[in-house]
């Protein structure tokens, strides 16, 4: 199975109206939206922003009451806040309509269910890391067992970090284990596990309280091949209000990062997404927004979806690794604004955003 798991599902409630917002633009309170639905989040930085987006109003997360942006886009949007696996698993069930998701993981869900990337909201950029007790660097790790999430991201890091470095995974024995249960024990000083590949806040809290571990590599050696995204399904973007559903989406996302980046406002939102991403504070929030990279622009995230390296080597190689480690049947047909496609990364409504296309012209 495909995880990257959100293991802190308690939702953190905290003051933040000092943060509140108002779009450039409203429907009235009267109108009748469009259509109802709904996004599958997890705890993960670039993923929490929607929770502190309905905290903030900007969506009124439950069915039949609006935030200002569904009001601005005319559509009704409930958010539903769940551990990484099952909101794949609601995504995949036709349960909701859109999943906060990687690009490897949606893969074996678009088998079923036609589906499109309209938002990259984050890169891993250190995020995941390989980390050796008592080891002190890639000669020494030869041979010694690394633990984590088999058929996973980080299964595809430490195999990728290894061939980009012109190591041979044989060389590198990767075994199954829980990253919680990875990183327990090496806090707790388990002599069995020497080597672990976990991801934030795992890696954080681990170099923290074991002072003799280090990272060994980290996913900054592979930039942009472990992206996380919003995806929709075809079927849903058809629906009456899909599009305005696609943009309210965009438009929230990108208000919480305009946010991030004003110096009035910066610290109380990061304190807010800390909350809702495992209870951080301040200070490891900065850090962890260094190394998960918010695509916080739209021109950011249009370099990525329209770049070559992404759309000819990355998602091929992404592909191919989940079909070589039996993570899907076969590669579902993968396209760049091609909507005969199962998986389809659409950069449509980015450039919609980044030309500031109001509800009226949409």
């Amino acid at each position: 199975m495909m995880y990257r798991i959100a293991c802190f599902a308690c939702l953190a409630s905290i003051a933040i109206s000092s943060l509140g917002c108002k779009p450039t633009a409203s429907k009235s309170a009267d109108a009748k939206p469009l259509g109802t639905f709904s996004l599958a989040w997890s705890e993960y930085p670039s993923w929490s922003v929607f929770g502190v987006a309905g905290e903030l109003g900007l969506i009124n997360k439950e069915a039949g009451k609006l935030g200002e942006y569904e009001k601005k886009w005319n559509v009704d949007i409930v958010l539903k806040q769940a551990d990484y696996d099952p909101c794949i698993s609601m995504y995949g069930t036709g349960t909701v309509d859109a999943v906060c998701i990687t690009n490897m993981d949606i893969l074996g869900p678009a088998d079923s269910r036609a589906s499109v990337a309209i938002l990259p909201t984050s890169t891993s950029n250190g995020a995941d890391a390989c980390i050796g007790v008592g080891i002190n660097d890639l000669e020494g790790l030869k041979g010694v067992t690394t633990f984590g999430l088999e058929k996973s991201v980080s299964q595809y890091c430490f195999e990728r970090c290894l061939e980009q470095k012109g190591l041979s995974k044989s060389d590198y024995p990767f075994s199954q284990m829980d990253p919680g249960a990875a990183a327990t024990a090496v806090q707790t000083g388990d002599s069995k596990v020497k080597s672990i590949i976990v991801w934030n806040p795992y890696v954080m809290n681990t170099l923290r309280s074991k002072p003799d571990s280090k990272v060994l590599f980290d996913s900054s050696s592979i930039p942009e091949e472990i992206i996380d995204m919003v995806v929709v399904a075809k079927d849903s973007l058809d629906k009456p209000g899909g599009k305005n559903f696609a943009m309210a989406v965009l438009d929230v996302y990108y208000a919480i990062n305009q946010r991030m980046a004003d110096s009035k406002t910066a610290d109380e939102t990061l304190i807010a997404i800390g909350a809702n991403f495992s209870k951080l504070g301040l200070d490891d929030m900065k850090t962890i927004v260094t190394q998960t990279r918010f695509y916080s622009t739209p021109d950011a995230a249009l370099a990525l979806f329209e770049g070559k390296k992404f759309t000819e080597e990355t998602m091929p190689a992404v592909a191919s690794f989940c079909e070589s480690h039996g993570i899907i049947g076969a590669k579902p047909g993968i396209g760049f604004n091609d909507a005969s496609q199962k998986v389809n990364f659409e950069s449509s409504y980015l450039k919609w955003t980044q030309q500031g296309l109001t509800p009226d012209k949409l």
